[in-house]
């Protein structure tokens, strides 16, 4: 007879055992605010104006939205939180958190800095994730002309060919230290050099374990189907498949682009039709382990569960080696927490880098939180239910 499955992501007590009272009160705080979207309205509209003109406000950013959702400033501050999230059986996924910076000459140094992480990452076992996003080395517009099946000029091959070059780097890297690259997702129309690059890395480094991984987003209609074929493919060329199954992250933008341009929107008509096809991604991952390794990043709890019960069903071990959940920094520790509790692979998505340059980040977290329905009522209703239980 198989033993039930218990795990509730209701228990407070470990959800928030890694934060002392006053930081309980300062995420009481937080998500407060944050559920005011006019106050999040005008924070991402003056933000950036009072850092470009030297105001004395990174202090108070630094204490407040930074510190919940930011591992720190450098790779030394990213490490010490990821440290103390590792005494709770929680990982971390490195994520260098500065959005792109144009120029040949940014690309280029950003390459170290990534190398550096996934060989900080390879010593430390609880960083066994680094996440990079290929507009971190390559041209917009250079990937939109790719996607768009355009012909390169010499200049511009050469071009793409130092952006092949630079991911490749950092993907031999993370494959000799056995660290998971996770390749984020981009926008619609820049996915598809994204997609092939990606598979190339997976071809040539996933043969005996899963080191690269694509992201397939799902609040796009075309997904599920794009990670079935991505599936056979790589059944077909003899690698593993690493597929990070995530929602998405560029809906408004999407159905604009859409819309003004006049081609069908790529995102699904709604909510539940997002879920569906996530739950069905998870699905089909969790019964083919044998063959591909899956990373479920995501802060809804019934695919959370559906994941872990799948799991759990197969008679498999919480702590499969091709099983990885996560959320990010600051949010859902209700999931975090009492997954590594009952001992499943889970990591945080760390983000970090200077205050200023990860500033659009946070504003987007911050967006994102106030457009998510119920998730900031949610994240204060247990913050404050762990609050009542200490008596704080």
């Amino acid at each position: 007879m198989e033993k039930q499955l218990s795990l509730s992501f209701e228990n407070t007590a470990i959800a928030f055992e890694s934060k002392t009272d006053k930081a309980l009160k300062k995420a009481d705080f937080l998500f407060t605010n944050i559920g005011k979207p006019w106050l999040v309205k005008v924070g991402a509209a003056v933000t950036p104006f009072a850092l470009k003109i030297g105001l004395p406000i990174k202090g108070l950013i630094r204490s407040t939205i930074f510190s919940q959702f930011c591992g720190g400033e450098n790779l030394q501050e990213a490490a010490a939180t990821a440290s103390s999230l590792g005494k709770f059986h929680v990982g971390v996924a490195l994520d260098y958190g500065v959005e792109a910076m144009e120029g040949e000459e940014n690309y280029d140094h950003a390459v170290p800095e990534f190398v550096r992480a996934i060989e900080y990452a390879a010593g430390n076992p609880n960083i066994p994730f680094i996440a990079i996003k290929v507009t971190g080395f390559a041209r917009f517009s250079l990937l939109e002309k790719l996607h768009a099946n355009e012909t390169l000029t010499p200049e511009e091959a050469a071009e793409y060919a130092r952006v092949r070059q630079r991911i490749q780097t950092i993907a031999a890297t993370a494959a000799k230290h056995k660290v998971g690259l996770l390749i984020d997702a981009e926008e619609s129309w820049i996915q598809q050099p994204v997609d092939d690059l990606t598979e190339e890395l997976m071809a040539q480094f996933n043969t005996t374990n899963a080191i690269v991984y694509n992201t397939f987003q799902m609040y796009r209609h075309d997904r599920l189907a794009f990670l079935k074929r991505s599936f056979e493919k790589a059944q077909q060329q003899g690698y593993l498949l690493g597929a990070k199954l995530v929602r998405g992250a560029y809906m408004e933008k999407e159905r604009k682009r859409a819309e003004e341009m006049g081609y069908p929107s790529p995102i699904q008509p709604d909510k539940e039709a997002t879920d569906r096809d996530y739950n069905a991604a998870v699905t089909f991952c969790m019964e083919r382990l044998d063959k591909l390794a899956v990373f479920v990043g995501t802060h809804n709890e019934q695919s959370s569960m559906l994941a872990a019960s799948l799991l759990h069903q197969q008679e498999l071990p919480h702590n499969h080696p091709h099983v990885s959940f996560s959320q990010l920094l600051g949010m859902s520790d209700n999931i975090t927490f009492n997954l590594a509790h009952a001992g499943y692979h889970v990591s945080k998505y760390l983000p970090y880098g200077p205050v200023k340059d990860v500033m659009p980040y946070l504003l987007r977290r911050a967006q994102e939180n106030t457009s998510i329905s119920g998730q900031v009522g949610r994240e204060l209703g247990l913050i404050r239910k762990e609050r009542k239980r200490r008596g704080i």
